[in-house]
Parts: C-alpha cells; sequence; structure tokens
C-alpha cells in the first residue's frame, strides 16, 4: 500500500486496491519535496567541498608544504571520513537517515572556514580531521536517505541526487575562482560556511517535515528496477520484521560479498575522484604552467562535465543498463586521465578532464545504490567505507609517486584504478 494512504485521512476513504491501482508506482510526486531537499543537501555538499579544493593551493603555500606532507594533510581529511561512516551507519539506522544528513551537513560547514587559519602541517591535519568527518557522516546520510527515496518512487534516479553533488561542485569551483584573485582564503571559505548553515536550515526543515520513505530492507531491489534497465517491477515495498529478518539471514553471505564488490568499485572511482579534487588545481598549475583562475576553471569543466554525466544518468541507465554503463564509463575516464596527466598545453590537459568527469559520473553513485540496495544504511556504510578508503590512500599515494616521479606520472595511477572500476561491475553483474 503506498505510504500517501497511511498518512491521508478523506471523510470517504476509497479501497486501498483500487487506489493503489490508480496510481503506478513510481509515477507519485518525482520532484517532491523530500527529493527537493535532499538534491539541496546533495548540491551544497558539492559546492563546500568545491570551495576547499580551489583554495588549496593558498593553503599549501601559508603552511609550506611539499607535496608529500600536502599528502599526508590531506590524508587526515579521509581518515576522519573514513572513521566516521560506520558510526553514521549505525546512527542512521537508529535515529532514521534524515536528522543525520542535517546534523553532519552543519558539522561540515562549522568546519570548512578551518583550513585558512592553520598555520602548520600539523594543525591543518587537525583540522581536516573534523573537515573529514562531517563530509563522510553527510555522505553516508545523505545516501541512505537517497536509497529510501530511490526505492519509493521505483526509478533509478540516484545519478540525480550525484548531478546536484555535481552541480554544487561545479558552483563553487566556478565561484571560487572568480574571486581567487580579488577575496581572502579565510573570508571566502568563511562565506561557504555560512552558505551551507543556511542551506542547512532551510532544507533540513522541509527534509524533516516530509513523510518518511519506507527503510530499504537488505536485498531489496533498491531503484526497482532490473540492472538491464528495463524496468523490471521490483518487489513490493511493504514486508513484515520477521520476513525482512528471515530473508537477510539467508541471504547475508551473498549479499555482503555483493557490498563487498561494490564496494571496491567504490573504492576505485573514489580514488579518481579525490585525485581530481586534490591535485587537478597543482597540476595545471605547476605542470602546465596554467593561472590561478584558469586551474580552478580546469576543476570547473571538470565537475561541470560529471554535473552533465549525472544529469543524464538515469536515462543511460535505462537504456543501456547499469553494468554496462559503468564499464564504458571507467573505461572513458581512464583514457581521460592519460590525456589530462601527459598532456603538454592547457586545452587538451582540460579535455582530458572532462573526459575524466564524463567517465566517472555515474559509477560511484550507481555502486552506492546498489549497496545500499542490497544491504540497506549498513550497505550503504560499508560500501562508502570502502569507497572512500580510496580516498584515503589516493592523497599519499600521489603525494610521494609526485616527488619521486612527477605529479604527472603520479596521476597516471587514476587510469589504472578507472579500469579496475569498469571490470569489478561485470563481476557484480553475475551475482
Amino acid at each position: 500500500m503506498p505510504l500517501r494512504n497511511k498518512i491521508r485521512s478523506h471523510p470517504r476513504p476509497a479501497p486501498a486496491s483500487s487506489q493503489s491501482r490508480s496510481t503506478p508506482p513510481g509515477t507519485d510526486s518525482p520532484w517532491g519535496a523530500a527529493r527537493l531537499a535532499l538534491t539541496a543537501f546533495f548540491a551544497v555538499d558539492g559546492f563546500l567541498f568545491a570551495a576547499w579544493v580551489v583554495r588549496i593551493p593558498d593553503v599549501r603555500s601559508q603552511v609550506s608544504a611539499s607535496h608529500s606532507a600536502l599528502g599526508l594533510a590531506l590524508l587526515c581529511l579521509s581518515i576522519g571520513a573514513v572513521l566516521t561512516m560506520p558510526l553514521v551507519g549505525r546512527l542512521c539506522l537508529r535515529y532514521g537517515s534524515r536528522p543525520v544528513t542535517v546534523g553532519s551537513l552543519a558539522l561540515l560547514s562549522l568546519a570548512v572556514p578551518l583550513p585558512a587559519h592553520a598555520h602548520s602541517v600539523a594543525a591543518l591535519g587537525g583540522v581536516l580531521l573534523l573537515f573529514g568527518a562531517g563530509y563522510g557522516g553527510a555522505n553516508v546520510a545523505m545516501n541512505s536517505a537517497a536509497v529510501d527515496l530511490v526505492a519509493q518512487l521505483r526509478r533509478p534516479v540516484m545519478p540525480s541526487f550525484h548531478a546536484g553533488y555535481s552541480l554544487g561542485g561545479l558552483l563553487g569551483a566556478g565561484i571560487g575562482g572568480l574571486l581567487a584573485g580579488s577575496l581572502s582564503t579565510a573570508w571566502a571559505l568563511a562565506l561557504g560556511g555560512l552558505l551551507g548553515l543556511a542551506v542547512t536550515a532551510a532544507a533540513g526543515v522541509v527534509l524533516l517535515r516530509s513523510p518518511a520513505a519506507p527503510l530499504v530492507a537488505p536485498g531489496r531491489t533498491g531503484d526497482g528496477r532490473s540492472d538491464d534497465g528495463t524496468g523490471a517491477s521490483a518487489s513490493s515495498s511493504a514486508s513484515s520484521s520477521t520476513e525482512t529478518a528471515s530473508a537477510a539471514g539467508r541471504a547475508a553471505p551473498h549479499l555482503r560479498l555483493l557490498v563487498l564488490l561494490l564496494g571496491l568499485t567504490a573504492m576505485c572511482t573514489a580514488y579518481g575522484e579525490g585525485a581530481i579534487a586534490d591535485w587537478t588545481t597543482l597540476h595545471l598549475t605547476d605542470d602546465v604552467h596554467a593561472s590561478p583562475g584558469t586551474a580552478a576553471a580546469g576543476y570547473a569543466a571538470y565537475a561541470f562535465a560529471m554535473t552533465s554525466g549525472r544529469v543524464g544518468g538515469t536515462w543511460l541507465s535505462i537504456r543501456l543498463g547499469q553494468t554496462r554503463l559503468m564499464l564504458l564509463g571507467g573505461l572513458t575516464a581512464a583514457a581521460g586521465m592519460l590525456v589530462a596527466a601527459l598532456a603538454p598545453v592547457v586545452p587538451l590537459a582540460v579535455c582530458g578532464f572532462v573526459l575524466v568527469g564524463l567517465g566517472l559520473a555515474n559509477l560511484f553513485p550507481l555502486a552506492i545504490a546498489r549497496a545500499g540496495a542490497a544491504g540497506g544504511p549498513q550497505g550503504v556504510a560499508l560500501a562508502s567505507t570502502l569507497g572512500y578508503g580510496g580516498m584515503l590512500i589516493g592523497p599519499v599515494v600521489i603525494g610521494f609517486l609526485a616527488d619521486a616521479a612527477g605529479l604527472p606520472m603520479a596521476l597516471t595511477t587514476v587510469a589504472v584504478t578507472a579500469t579496475a572500476a569498469a571490470l569489478l561491475p561485470l563481476a557484480v553483474g553475475r551475482r
């Protein structure tokens, strides 16, 4: 029975069966208040992260860090995220994903201005731990809430939420690049944090007041479609707690392996996304000799490409199937990264980053959506923890490789992980 039939009262209600027949699953308010508010959370998350990314060169100069020292400081951001994610998965089960989303975004907004006030590598690492805790918590909570909405709508709309993240990143990078020469790092990050708090307050009220989506039970198809994208109907959203527990117990080993494979896919993808976020501006300024504004524009071009890819992600998932889309995306990202890392001129390097953005666009959201459909909030937490493990090892690996062999060669490792992310879904698709 649709959720609205449980919360809406009428003087003379129609029979539940006739109401269910008159409103097909997946057509009930596809852009309702909850989905819009959750998309706003994804967007502000991307905006805040991009606002930090375009200021990394300034912060590096401020703390006088080498590539390897900066890599260790950036490692703290990933450590904060990875340590927080399993805890947030449990909090989502206990208190619900939506309240945890609001709290995590508030923490992230408060942490964003702090790197501008660090004057040593150690201090920078300390504030990035807090930054990472808010960022990691927000990503688990938002994705868990999104998985529930995807199941309610019965459409593979997870890429649209991540399109909001990418759009926020595009705006953050674009505005950050425009203000790079006229606004100090401290003021830019402080204004970003205030914007984050304002959006968190406004969207949080809407999200918390909206009727809750049913919690996804482990093993359920979260997007309501088969992997080949043909639109096969999902199982009924209503199930008793006894049936859920029994099914989860029987399928637990298989689902755990499935979530693990999806988490490894997310890890390989996040390695590439983290590398682009942390090192794009430095690569363009130090190796390709772009100006700071042009370097920010290069990251913005990558963010725009990723946003475009995710906007079309639902349509592509239906037409191509999720596994085929992930395969093509990973191979495209691998080719683009080789071009971006080894190109001798700015236009060619930026074109490479555009290909990387298009290729990586749907890998992470589809991996997390499928993990959430298989394991619920804890599946999201496990896959996200593995995924952001890629961000944990990425800064260190690339930082030390950059000192040993140069940043361009270090960035070619992203092509290797993107290829792995393209191939892993083939194993998942057989299970």
